[in-house]
């Protein structure tokens, strides 16, 4: 196949999770199809990036915009197509009238025989009319995204701009996914959102993948105090309520058992709100070179998620590593997970801490839901996901 694959914003460093899923999948598939990325991004030129991406995809084809910078600039930006724009932002802030043109030139040629457009934000780029086949790569309904931050957002100047946004998301998206010839998902429950939306869209779901490769089951943490784990981007509002209410709500009753225990929030960029959780128990790790010594050496993984959509790829990383994870309902959504099996589920404060309390005192539960853990994610290696989203742009092509 000939695919043309878009992507808004920089793919390189693979330190999110929807990077990380876009480049698995990437890789796999340029092993065996004739791809084209076009990546493009704005603010400084970045050459280092370029060569480096350029190094790992040979297809690949960059577009720099150039961008003022500084957060009151972005602020202002905001602002002005909050106030004007019908569109989101967090759509049109990823449009760009080069990458258009560009688009609409390689689609009118042919030159492609599917083309995929990774993530909402870029869609606004794809012209009105898609000649050539082409597919909708959504790795959350952003819709419910937005409703969720806007529901769980206590602050009024973040509640009601996030109340805003979700509307014109719920209005574009509803859109957007019947714009193109086949939309994916990365779970059921994403999959029932969009037909909700629009029933006669066709959608398919391929289901997050882990690189088995590099996650390998680690022995069974055994060190003494206790160390609990939470890995994600710091600067993302998600992660940001999750570890807040974490520290808050659970925290304080863990510690009231276990008075040595450590939890430790391992990733990049830490908001303020993130720095101020650290105390003597409570370690911020920011940017770490990698999350799988800190993986390696926990007693048990936490996923406190309130607000979120798609699937977490940090949930499959701790179980292909053996480790024992406790998650909210809305951090295991998605997944092919079955809450005492393989995980544990607890969606209150009080349930959250009981569970980890049991899993700390008993080390062959403990061992039990590891072994397990290790086994469900063993069946979802990226190579196996990619032939998965292959076969879905075959029959995109088809129809």
């Amino acid at each position: 196949m000939r695919i043309l694959w878009v992507k808004g914003g920089k793919l390189l460093p693979v330190d999110t999770g929807g990077k990380i899923r876009s480049y698995n999948i990437l890789s796999h598939l340029a092993r065996t199809h004739e791809v084209t990325f076009l990546s493009y991004y704005s603010g400084r030129r970045d050459a280092s990036y370029e060569t480096a991406l350029r190094e790992r995809f040979s297809g690949a084809h960059l577009i720099h915009i150039p961008a003022s910078e500084g957060t009151l600039s972005q602020y202002w930006d905001y602002l002005q197509h909050l106030l004007s724009s019908p569109f989101p932002y967090a759509v049109t802030k990823f449009t760009h009238r080069e990458v258009q043109h560009q688009l609409a030139q390689w689609l009118s040629e042919n030159r492609f025989d599917v083309a995929v457009c990774d993530f909402l934000s870029a869609s606004l780029n794809f012209p009105e009319g898609l000649t050539v086949p082409s597919v909708l790569f959504q790795h959350n309904v952003e819709s419910v995204l937005w409703q969720r931050l806007a529901e769980t957002e206590t602050a009024p100047w973040r509640k009601l701009p996030y109340r805003m946004e979700a509307r014109k998301m719920l209005r574009y998206e509803r859109s957007a996914i019947g714009r193109f010839h086949h939309v994916i998902a990365v779970s059921e429950r994403d999959r029932k959102e969009m037909l909700n939306m629009n029933p006669r869209c066709p959608i398919t779901v391929v289901p997050t993948g882990v690189d088995t490769s590099q996650y390998r089951v680690a022995p069974s943490a055994t060190a003494d105090p206790p160390r609990l784990v939470f890995t994600g981007s710091m600067d993302w509002e998600p992660n940001i309520d999750a570890v807040e209410y974490f520290c808050q709500q659970i925290w304080p009753s863990l510690l009231a058992d276990f008075p040595q225990a450590r939890f430790q929030i391992v990733g990049r960029d830490p908001h303020a709100r993130v720095r101020r959780l650290e105390t003597a128990s409570v370690e911020v790790t920011g940017k770490v070179p990698s999350i799988i010594e800190y993986l390696q050496a926990a007693t048990v993984v936490v996923v406190p998620l309130r607000i979120g959509g798609g699937t977490r790829l940090k949930i499959f990383e701790a179980m292909a590593m053996g480790k024992a994870v406790v998650s909210t309902s809305i951090g295991a959504e998605g997944l092919d997970v079955t809450d005492g099996c393989d995980l544990m589920i607890a969606d209150t404060p009080k349930l959250f801490a009981e569970s980890i309390n049991r899993l700390l005192r008993d080390s062959a539960l403990r061992r039990n839901l590891e072994q397990a853990a290790a086994s469900t994610a063993a069946r979802y290696d990226w190579s196996r996901i990619a032939l998965a989203f292959a076969e879905v742009l075959r029959k995109s092509m088809a129809r």
